[in-house]
């Protein structure tokens, strides 16, 4: 049975899945979660080595194919190392392909996890059969994955993607290093530093909101508490929305212009609160986008659900597959040898 693995590695957690391939599906055969080991990457590798040994072990007929990673970047994806991301600052030019490659002898690869969620739903989710693809994280922050002519664009030194960076305003909600960023209206934290600024005038103003009574509270607010207040019919919090609705099309209409993709596949965020969001991003890309650009684009919810982390590693690792079998740069090991217990305690 072929066997593709894919590890996501998140910042507080890490699940390792193996997946049966198939021509144009693939089957989820196991799934081991595990705490994420942030002080050190030995350790988390010899985690992700031991579970994928000791499966292989189990089940005699697997054949381990390839093994993708999806992680948070900064990355350096061809030669697989991960460059310290913010939420994993010790992880700091960590290799993940030698000691894979030295242990299983399979195809490895890496790749942000906004590029790894874009290859997960052209291929499997709400962009499949399009040609050009945009997904936005829409999270924590706003990265965005690029398929463009059918094809992973990773750009000149792999940062392609990075729209959160955009400038929306001279002046707003702090997100990507910049105020007025796209990251900085439309982002978990975005929303929260605004819910924030607009908190503090109403209670000063004497109008507090649902999601924040007294200045001493406003540590408290998350893109969750402003969600909650906003069903729950708090005004202030459904203009909170409606702003983020507004830069959300702002954004939208600058990569509609730039790419003339034919869908928009956005996570998280906007999948949880679509009805509330899409009256403000449409009335902006009416008027911002380019007619016949905005015509040919879906603007849809991504599609693979809590799910989407395994999908993009397993993608990842299909992609690993695919590309490095066309070189016949590697070989096949059918199960692990002793060269495991060796890299472990390395």
């Amino acid at each position: 049975m072929k066997v593709v693995a894919g590890i996501d590695i998140g910042g507080t957690k890490c699940a390792v899945s193996f997946a049966h391939m198939r021509e144009r599906e693939i089957e989820f055969l196991d799934k081991v979660r595990m705490e994420t080991d942030r002080e050190c990457f030995d350790n988390a590798m010899r985690q992700f080595i031991g579970i994928m040994a000791d499966k292989l072990r189990e089940h005699p007929d697997w054949r381990l194919m390839s093994i993708g990673i999806s992680c948070g970047g900064p990355l350096d994806a061809e030669r697989g190392l991960i460059m310290a991301p913010p939420n994993l600052p010790r992880w700091d030019h960590a290799d993940v392909f030698t000691p894979l490659n030295k242990t299983f002898g399979v195809p490895v690869m890496i790749q942000n996890d906004a590029d790894a969620c874009a290859l997960a739903e052209w291929s499997m989710g709400a962009g499949r059969g399009s040609k050009n693809m945009i997904f936005l994280t829409f999270g924590t922050g706003m990265g965005a994955g690029l398929i463009l002519n059918n094809e992973l664009y990773s750009g000149s030194c792999g940062l392609a993607g990075e729209v959160g960076h955009i400038r929306l305003e001279d002046d707003g909600p702090y997100g990507y290093g910049k105020n007025g960023s796209f990251e900085g209206f439309c982002s978990g934290g975005g929303i929260a530093s605004l819910g924030r600024m607009k908190a503090l005038d109403a209670i000063r103003a004497g109008n507090p909101p649902l999601f924040c009574q007294r200045e001493d509270q406003l540590d408290t607010i998350s893109g969750k508490t402003i969600a909650d207040a906003l069903h729950a019919g708090d005004p202030l919090a459904a203009e909170i929305y409606d702003i983020v609705g507004r830069y959300l099309g702002r954004g939208l209409a600058v990569l509609i212009d730039i790419l003339n993709p034919q869908v928009i596949v956005i996570g998280s965020i906007y999948g949880r609160q679509k009805d509330v969001l899409d009256k403000e991003m449409y009335r902006v890309l009416e008027r911002e986008a380019l007619a016949a650009s905005r015509k040919a684009c879906r603007i849809v919810p991504a599609s693979l659900g809590e799910m989407i982390g395994d999908y993009a590693a397993i993608s990842v690792g299909i992609k690993a597959y695919h590309d490095l079998y066309e070189r016949g740069s590697f070989q096949f090991y059918d199960r692990v040898g002793t060269r495991t217990t060796e890299v472990c305690a390395g």
